[in-house]
């Protein structure tokens, strides 16, 4: 096994001798967990602008001075400060010059385990004892200063869906609810929500996520349609965990496990929103609920700016899960007709991701994940069938263009009877 020492000298450094540098951030961290490092950001101390730039290297950053090297185009960033002019994650004015230490910049970081820097011969510079807190296994934050940026709360809760076994300090949480209380995420962009969000929808355990979200008062704030369904009952013969907020974290949960895509994990979370809006007279059964959720869907995809593949499976699995799930009862021509508003035929790649889509909703059940699933087979044959007739011939045998379209139908029809 390699040990944290040959981690950390695997952490390739620059052979700049003009320059101050150290590497930081989740680099480091990554090493002292054992972890591969997949980004390498440096801090440079006692250097500026100009100097970079004579030595080669980039300038990139808008916000605030990053410049790329001229070889390996690594992310260098001066050392900086950052003072809080206004609302949300954008208002700080930044401060960069050879006066800033590398003390000063680790002030301004997230959370201590992400405090650490590496100088070139391998020493670890912790001011805020980040290494404990990686040892103890506690997501912290580093200082006051953490209120200032909204996005850190997301980031908290993305942390926590990536390392399932850390927890969020109590003082850090605290926190967090008196940033949502005084309305700092209010002013987040939906870009950086949703930026936040999607990452942690493809981390180990995304339901850490929204629990620590839900925790701090923050999910109320940003997707609320989501934040209801906690408390809202559903039938125990098909939910034996009855509380459809725990269903949908069960959910993505198995989504993650099984590896499927982003569009997937968004389209299941995304599946039950109805069920936030069920008359309080027709509980525990939640009747028109697929209809309800795709109308919510599109705004909540609107909302936040979720991108087309994202927010196009989104609703269609909000639309017809439900449908999906009683595909074994339906009559050849009903499921052929189901195929054709799924777009199945001239998408079927889309298809697939809506059977994992809904795959996701049946198995995240309590003591259902290993649910078999028929109608998944069922669908694919019958597509498979539709796919096997020869469409530009058949309309080429009709007299009218009106009878093209009928025609298809029932040559494909025939086909599906045929394997069903």
């Amino acid at each position: 096994m390699t040990s944290l020492g040959q981690l950390l000298v695997a952490l390739s450094m620059p052979e700049d001798k003009a320059l101050e540098v150290y590497t930081v951030g989740g680099a480091v961290r990554d090493a002292l967990l054992g972890l591969p490092v997949q980004d390498l950001d440096y801090v440079v101390v006692g250097a500026t602008a100009e100097e970079m730039t004579a030595l080669g290297y980039k300038p990139v950053g808008k916000d605030f001075p990053v410049f790329l090297h001229p070889t390996s185009h690594d992310e260098y960033a001066l050392a900086r400060t950052e003072r809080k002019v206004g609302k949300g994650y954008k208002g700080f004015t930044v401060y960069a010059a050879p006066d800033v230490t590398l003390e000063d910049d680790l002030c301004r970081r997230d959370f201590t385990m992400n405090a650490i820097a590496k100088s070139a011969d391998g020493h670890l510079i912790d001011p805020h004892q980040g290494q404990a807190d990686i040892q103890q296994k506690i997501i912290r934050h580093v200082g006051d200063a953490f209120v200032e940026d909204p996005v850190r709360i997301l980031r908290a809760a993305r942390f926590a869906a990536r390392f399932v076994d850390f927890t969020i300090a109590p003082e850090t949480m605290r926190l967090m609810q008196e940033m949502v209380a005084a309305g700092e995420v209010d002013a987040l962009v939906s870009e950086r929500v949703w930026q936040e969000l999607s990452k942690g929808l493809m981390e180990p355990q995304p339901s850490r996520m929204f629990d620590v979200l839900r925790q701090c008062g923050a999910l109320k704030k940003i997707l609320p349609e989501l934040d209801c369904l906690w408390g809202v009952p559903q039938p125990e013969k098909h939910h034996p965990e009855v509380d459809t907020g725990v269903h949908v974290m069960m959910c993505i949960d198995y989504a993650a496990k099984q590896q499927f895509n982003l569009p997937v994990r968004v389209a299941t979370l995304l599946h039950d929103l109805g069920k936030g809006t069920t008359p309080q007279e027709m509980l525990p059964r939640h009747i028109g609920h697929d209809a309800r959720g795709a109308k919510l869907v599109r705004e909540v995809s609107k909302r936040l700016r979720i991108p087309n593949d994202c927010k196009e499976l989104a609703y269609i699995v909000a639309k017809f899960h439900i449908k999906e799930h009683q595909v074994m009862q339906m009559k050849p021509s009903t499921l052929l007709q189901f195929l054709m508003e799924l777009d199945a035929i001239r998408q079927p790649e889309r298809f697939e991701l809506f059977l994992q889509a809904c795959e996701a909703d049946v198995r995240g059940r309590l003591g259902l994940s290993e649910t078999p699933i028929p109608q998944a087979a069922v669908m694919r044959k019958a597509l498979a069938a539709a796919n096997s007739i020869n469409a530009g011939e058949v309309a080429k045998q009709q007299q009218e263009p009106a009878q093209i379209k009928q025609a298809i139908f029932e040559a494909r029809l025939v086909q599906v009877k045929a394997v069903l």
